[in-house]
């Protein structure tokens, strides 16, 4: 018990420290925001989809030096084996961006809806996506896992629900 007390207090001081130092940097830094355009392509972990090709835009909001808030939005197409009906989607996402070793690396998490396309299949589902990323001044490109919840998929033969798969993004970007 005294050793997790101890633990736990190191964790907060350094919680702490990290997020005083990050006020100091930020109180000079002027925010601004970025807009970028991607291009996605996927590989989908279930059955019937054998890839996945998109495009997107992402409107950040830079808080400070390390930390962004980012709004996506775009198109997916998940394409189906065997001549099936291709599935299309509109995710609309809100993240928070986070940059490590030396404001160039980032990891990410975002959240939101996924909107169908598909006439045959009208549902809409929501989506999860943590990624990691590399961004300079105009490039960014991540790896992304991206859960659909509720997307139909076929496991062990059966129809179920639930799209695992990984996306990469290369984006060009500009600050407005």
């Amino acid at each position: 018990m005294k050793k997790s007390i101890n633990i736990l207090g190191i964790l907060l001081v350094f919680l702490f420290s990290n997020f005083a130092v990050a006020q100091l940097k930020s109180e000079n830094y002027e925010r601004n925001f970025k807009l970028g355009f991607g291009l996605n392509a996927g590989l989908p972990f279930n059955d019937p989809y054998n890839f996945n090709l998109g495009a997107d835009a992402r409107l950040q909001y830079n808080i400070s030096e390390t930390y962004s808030i980012c709004f996506t939005t775009g198109y997916n197409n998940l394409f189906v084996e065997d001549e099936g009906t291709n599935f299309g989607y509109v995710p609309v996402k809100v993240g928070y961006k986070t940059f490590i070793f030396s404001n160039e690396f980032y990891v990410m998490g975002e959240f939101g809806g996924a909107f169908s396309t598909t006439k045959a299949y009208n549902n809409n589902s929501l989506l999860f996506c943590p990624s990691l990323g590399y961004a300079t001044k105009y490039v960014d490109m991540s790896v992304r896992y991206e859960f659909l919840k509720d997307f139909p998929v076929i496991k062990d033969g059966v129809a179920d629900n639930g799209l695992g798969q990984i996306m990469v993004r290369f984006a060009y970007g500009f600050d407005l």
